[in-house]
């Protein structure tokens, strides 16, 4: 019996069922662990599967069945969530009829739908991804440097002040007064319709942070001095002087002459 305590206080006894506690703890935590990667993958997966559904039933007349293209829509291979998340959840997508632009809309699919969307063009190829809170975050940005880069890259096709503009064969760069720092992030990454792709070697997240910081301080500034008339210039501005004063001018002439009779 003192053989048998002596050998239950040995300090290696103790260290022996410490050491085996510790690998028991080890080993249930990495099994519990183990389930929540399966878990997200399945869900991942799922999240594919009914985004091969809509797209074959809504897509793939256009795009091709593997999304390889066909004679009336281009190949999604490569594009990327972010493309597809910028062109359906705009509504550009699927087109309302031929033309020479995709027209934004109210979207046809709704915001889990564009994502299963999203995540089926995914994997079918690497490509840019949706951009993350932390890409959209752009309080710390310089809005001055902002507009500089805004000016350089952007006000050729949307002109200075964001109202959009012209360009050849009937497309146009859209107007930016209602785009959110989603949609300026997304189409920056992608290039849709005639825009160049920005990727980060040409501006980097941080240039885009400020660009989008420069485009929200447009959509926010007032008016002080009254209408905006589009934020077009001195030259719409004055053609509204002129005709206003013209008409003045005309309906007083009137005024007088039946005054006259």
């Amino acid at each position: 019996m003192k053989f048998l305590a002596a050998r239950r206080r040995s300090p290696i006894v103790a260290s022996s069922l410490l050491i085996l506690a510790l690998g028991a703890t080890g080993a249930v935590y990495a099994a519990v662990a183990s389930v929540q990667p399966a878990v997200a993958a399945v869900g991942a997966q799922t999240q594919v599967e009914d985004g091969k559904k809509l797209y074959l039933e809504g897509c793939s007349s256009c795009h091709g069945m593997q999304g390889q293209g066909a004679g009336t829509g281009p190949t999604l291979i490569g594009v990327g969530a972010a493309s597809v998340d910028f062109q359906v959840s705009s509504g550009r997508m699927p087109l309302a009829a031929p033309g020479a632009q995709a027209v934004a809309k109210d979207p046809s699919y709704t915001p889990e739908e564009v994502a299963a969307l999203s995540a089926y063009v995914a994997s079918l190829a690497p490509g840019p991804a949706i951009p993350t809170a932390e890409q959209l975050d752009f309080a710390d940005a310089d809005v001055a440097e902002g507009g500089v880069l805004y000016r350089v890259n952007c006000a050729q096709c949307h002109q200075a002040a964001g109202q959009g503009g012209a360009l050849t064969q009937g497309k146009y760069a859209p107007s930016l007064m209602e785009a959110t720092p989603k949609e300026m992030y997304e189409a920056m990454i992608t290039g849709p319709q005639s825009m160049p792709v920005f990727a980060d070697s040409t501006l980097p997240e941080q240039d885009k942070k400020a660009i989008m910081a420069y485009i929200t301080a447009m959509q926010e500034a007032s008016s002080p001095g009254g209408l905006s008339l589009g934020r077009l210039g001195p030259v719409t501005e004055g053609l509204f002087v002129w005709t206003a004063v013209a008409a003045a001018l005309v309906g007083a002439a009137v005024w007088i002459g039946i005054k006259a009779r």
